[in-house]
């Protein structure tokens, strides 16, 4: 059951592509290329230090796309055959999945044509650093217009392209503005801010795109999102009450130094009984299906989790879950490879163990057809199995798909042939099976199809399930086996920021471990630390860049210094408190 090439590339853990051929005709090589090798974690942007990864290889350089999206201003968009379309300022970009790797934990793309286009100057200097330079630009004009109900787009004409950085809800533009221009802004609700070289507006959610003819940034403002209203991603003052008040009832926020290997490592922790203290366990998800990412600040708004965490793994190409996520009884997505996977109920603690869900179907004639995976991004040749759960369609994901939809388990109708980004609609009751690789279709239009379904653990029974992986701690003793959870042994050797959810029999604990002044803790690392603060069951989470803690709207730890958009996470959410009107997310990365 391999998977497919371009998804096993970017699979966190699986083996890893070589890196890809350089194109049979070669652009004159880049001033700042040596020819040589070189790699780095630090990014100097206009001079501001940002810790990112970054791979010089072959006369290209590599970037996150994280990197692009979030530093750059680089809008992004899915292609054909699993390709990325980049743009940036009206210059665009097509990069093919063969053109796709993994830079440790993060998705590169090769950018020195793009760069070079815009007119960014690059300098490797130092040992691991890499300065990116765009002068910062003039603010010429600023238009806004109110679309309605759909909100607000506001148009910045520039003089040239510049970056522009997001994150927490601020945006930060490499440009020069004059009063009179702030007090527009201002006027607008963006509080901006002018330091030398950059301007930064309070901006809630929204989505922007770089255009040229004039160089322009256009802002599309949800209703409501102004910072002068709500401003749903604005920084509160340090100290909350609803967490003093929890405190008070056994809610415990730590963060101390820990040191293993000679390193040191930072631990921020967040540990309660969830018996006792009044704060639900949840996981977060996008409420319109399981396609797409957001930042972990807006996931946890749209559950009202005071507290969260990032979740499990997810392939940052193509936005889709690669792991179990189960909310209130309901499969969002099947467990894979065997993983480790953390299960609840309410207002206990949770359990832990690797999990299989083993599903079939049953025809008239009695046969039985294996299902390989459920509502999830992880490829393999076998059937499929899709709900309404997944969203209101289904996208093919590769261009080799047949299937059949299932309405309360009759077949309802067959598709031969699904090309990649073919969409079938799913509606309530409706389920699509999904066959790839040539694998058979079971049904016959007018067939009733029978759904078999069972856990190999008692954890996928619970109404909640989460999946990571590796497992770290069971009854107290080290469990970690990375390799028979599918994970390669680059992945469980190196070094990175983690997340952890974990027991030590009487406390639910969730941890951040960072490595300062190095890359972060091992998974084995990891463990041994756990084991040390007393811990008896802990499940590792997706890490690296997705690591993130949200403390009452504050995102009070970024794996690599930028809050990175995440598939899922998990939100401690005070018990008989719902969700408030209007926070139902506006979007995710495009």
């Amino acid at each position: 059951m391999a998977l497919l090439p371009a998804l096993a590339a970017l699979h966190p853990g699986l083996p890893l592509l070589p890196p890809p051929p350089l194109p049979t005709e070669q652009r004159t090589s880049p001033r700042w290329s040596s020819g040589k090798a070189s790699r780095g974690s630090v990014l100097l942007l206009n001079g501001k230090r940002q810790q990112a990864r970054w791979l010089i290889e072959g006369h290209e350089l590599w970037l996150p796309l994280e990197v692009l999206e979030g530093q750059l201003g680089v809008s992004r968009s899915d292609g054909a055959n699993s390709s990325i379309q980049l743009e940036w300022f009206g210059v665009e970009l097509s990069v093919p999945a063969a053109r796709q790797r993994s830079l440790d934990d993060e998705v590169a793309v090769p950018v020195s044509e793009l760069l070079e286009r815009v007119g960014v100057q690059v300098r490797p200097f130092g040992k691991s650093e890499l300065s990116l330079d765009l002068p910062a630009r003039q603010l010429q004009a600023i238009r806004s217009r109110d679309s309605g109900i759909s909100g607000r787009r506001i148009v910045l004409d520039l003089s040239a392209p510049a970056m522009v950085r997001s994150g927490d809800g601020r945006l930060t533009i490499a440009a020069e503005s004059n009063a009179q221009q702030r007090d527009q802004l201002q006027a607008l609700g963006l509080a901006p801010n002018q330091e030398p070289g950059w301007l930064t507006l309070a901006v809630a959610t929204s989505e922007r795109l770089t255009l040229q003819g004039p160089w322009r940034l256009v802002l599309d403002l949800p209703a409501g999102s102004s910072s002068l209203e709500q401003g749903p991603e604005r920084v509160p003052q340090p100290r909350d009450n609803r967490l003093a008040l929890l405190q008070r009832q056994g809610l415990a926020i730590d963060r101390k130094l820990a040191s293993i290997g000679g390193r040191q490592v930072l631990i921020n922790s967040v540990r309660l009984d969830p018996r006792r203290t009044p704060l639900d366990l949840r996981p977060l998800n996008n409420p319109r299906g399981m396609k797409g990412l957001s930042s972990l600040s807006q996931l946890a708004r749209s559950e009202a989790a005071l507290i969260a965490v990032n979740g499990g793994y997810f392939n940052r190409v193509n936005r889709l879950p690669l792991g179990a996520l189960k909310d209130n009884g309901q499969w969002l997505s099947g467990p894979i490879l065997n993983r480790g996977a953390v299960g609840w109920g309410q207002a206990e603690l949770p359990q832990f163990g690797r999990l299989q869900l083993t599903e079939s179907v049953v025809d008239e004639q009695r046969q039985s057809w294996p299902i390989a995976s459920l509502n999830s991004g992880y490829v393999q040749k076998g059937l499929a199995r899709y709900t309404s759960a997944w969203g209101s369609s289904y996208q093919a994901i590769t261009g080799q798909e047949a299937a059949v939809l299932l309405r309360h388990g009759v077949v309802m109708e067959r598709f031969e042939a699904l090309g990649a980004g073919s969409s079938v609609p799913l509606r309530p009751g409706e389920e699509l099976l999904v066959a790839r690789g040539g694998a058979p279709l079971p049904g016959r239009s007018g067939e009733r199809l029978q759904l078999l379904s069972r856990s190999n653990d008692p954890v996928g029974d619970k109404p909640f399930v989460l999946g990571g992986g590796p497992l770290l701690l069971q009854r107290g003793l080290v469990t970690l086996n990375g390799r028979a959870e599918g994970f390669s042994s680059g992945f469980l050797n190196q070094g990175a920021p983690r997340t952890v959810i974990a027991s030590d029999g009487e406390n639910l604990w969730l941890l951040t471990l960072q490595g300062v002044n190095n890359a972060g803790p091992t998974l084995m690392e990891t463990a041994l630390l756990l084991k040390q603060e007393g811990l008896k069951e802990a499940l590792n989470l997706d890490g690296g860049s997705s690591t993130g803690l949200v403390l009452a709207d504050v995102h009070t730890v970024k794996g690599r210094g930028v809050a990175a958009a995440v598939h899922n996470g998990l939100g401690l959410v005070p018990r008989g408190v719902t969700a408030p009107a209007g926070t139902e997310m506006t979007a995710s990365t495009p």
